[in-house]
C-alpha cells in the first residue's frame, strides 16, 4: 500500500470503494492492528494509536484505544464451538473485565435490538448467513466501541439477507456511530456514507460527499470505475 492520509469526525461514516486489490481491506486491517504499517502513524481519539515500524511490524499499539474499535469481517469469524451467547460474552468477560451476569444482560439487549433474542442458545451452524453476520455485529458492539469497521460484510450473503444486515448498519448510522465501511454496493454506499473514498493501486484517488463523487467525480480513474460498476448494476 502506498501513502494514505485520511481523517474523520466522530459521527462520520466513511465508505471506501475501489477495484479488488486496491488496498481497501488492508487499510481496515491496519486500523485494527492486524497488519503493520511501514511508516507514519494512525491516531485515534486525538491520541497516537499505531506507529509504523520496519518490516511492516506494528509497533507502539495502544491497546486501550484498540479496544474502542470494533470490526466485522466478511466471513463472520464466529467461534463454532460457542453458542451465540458464548460468542458475545467472551471478550467483555475475558478482555473487558465485565462480570458474567452483566455481560449476559448486555448480550440479551443487543440480540433483542437486532431481532435475534430467540437465537441466544443457538450455535453458528444453526444460523443463516444474515443471522451470523448480525451476531458478529452484536459481538463487536459488546465492548461499546467508538468506531466500527465493516469489511465487505454483505458480499457473501444472499440478496434477502443483505437487506437484513444493511438495515442494522443503517440503524447504527441513525445513532451517529462512527463507521468505516468497505463495500462493492454503490447504492448502499450512497445511502449510508457521509463521505466516499475511492482507492486504486493502494492509494486514495478521490474523496468527497456521496452526491458529488457519484454524480460528478473529478478524477478520470474514479469516473472509469463508477461507469463500469454502475453499468453492471
Amino acid at each position: 500500500m502506498n501513502r494514505m492520509s485520511l481523517d474523520m469526525r466522530a459521527d462520520d461514516r466513511l465508505v471506501i470503494i475501489g477495484p479488488s486489490g486496491s488496498g481497501k481491506s488492508s487499510l481496515l486491517r491496519c486500523m485494527m492492528g492486524l497488519e503493520g504499517i511501514q511508516g507514519g502513524e494512525i491516531r485515534f481519539q486525538g491520541r497516537p494509536y499505531i506507529r509504523g515500524g520496519p518490516g511492516y511490524t506494528p509497533t507502539g499499539i495502544d491497546r486501550s484505544l484498540q479496544r474502542q474499535i470494533g470490526m466485522v469481517f466478511q466471513h463472520y469469524t464466529l467461534f463454532p464451538h460457542l453458542s451465540v451467547l458464548g460468542n458475545l460474552i467472551l471478550a467483555p468477560v475475558k478482555v473487558g473485565g465485565m462480570s458474567r451476569p452483566e455481560a449476559i444482560e448486555r448480550a440479551r439487549a443487543y440480540l433483542a435490538r437486532l431481532g435475534l433474542e430467540s437465537k441466544l442458545h443457538a450455535y453458528p451452524s444453526q444460523l443463516s448467513g444474515g443471522q451470523k453476520q448480525r451476531v458478529a455485529i452484536a459481538r463487536a458492539l459488546m465492548l461499546e466501541p467508538k468506531l466500527m469497521l465493516f469489511d465487505e460484510v454483505t458480499s457473501a450473503l444472499d440478496p434477502e439477507m443483505v437487506i437484513e444486515v444493511q438495515n442494522v448498519m443503517l440503524q447504527l448510522a441513525d445513532q451517529k456511530m462512527a463507521m468505516i465501511i468497505v463495500t462493492h454496493d454503490m447504492h448502499f454506499a450512497r445511502d449510508i456514507a457521509t463521505r466516499v473514498v475511492f482507492c486504486a493501486n493502494g492509494s486514495i484517488i478521490e474523496q468527497g460527499a456521496p452526491a458529488q463523487l457519484f454524480r460528478q467525480p473529478k478524477e478520470s480513474r474514479t469516473r472509469e470505475f463508477l461507469e463500469k460498476i454502475l453499468h453492471l448494476d
